[in-house]
């Protein structure tokens, strides 16, 4: 049923919270899991200068430190979550629009799911925030399952 299952992830306990399921799908299906971690540009726009924005959309990511750091230990989270049970992971790193890049990323790469965390908002609280898993299931045609975080606290 489900030969690619894709994990975007920011290295949130949001986004972990979908690892578990998609792992266990993965192992079910014996499905080739991606983890993606993109950066959005029009949030550290502000941040960075030009220059860095411009490596960011180009892709060059080795030359943006701790930006660089993050982006690693967020999608090796993931792979090594994989490794534990025996299922390789893809790690892409990426720069731009969250939704948009999740959604390109899962068309060129022939993904069958999407595996997301979300808070679980709803109301006016949801359309104030706006949400980069409410915006991937309206531009994408691939299955998004999202699993609802809730904060332990």
């Amino acid at each position: 049923m489900y030969k690619r299952i894709l994990i975007p992830t920011d290295g949130s306990d949001v986004a972990e919270a979908a690892v578990d399921h998609a792992l266990d799908l993965a192992e079910k299906y014996d499905a080739e899991v991606h983890a993606l971690y993109v950066v959005d540009i029009d949030s550290v726009n502000f941040s960075l200068g030009t220059e860095q924005v411009d490596r960011l959309k180009q892709g060059r990511f080795d030359e943006m430190g701790e930006l660089k750091e993050q982006a690693d230990e967020a999608t090796g989270v993931v792979a090594e979550s994989g490794a534990e049970r025996g299922i390789d992971v893809v790690e892409h790193v990426s720069g731009g629009r969250p939704h948009k890049l999740i959604s390109d990323y899962a068309e060129n790469h022939g993904i069958d799911l999407i595996v997301m965390g979300s808070h679980g908002r709803g109301g006016v609280r949801r359309a104030l925030l706006g949400s980069v898993t409410e915006r991937t299931l309206r531009s994408t045609h691939v299955p998004v399952l999202v699993v609802d975080y809730i904060d332990e606290d």
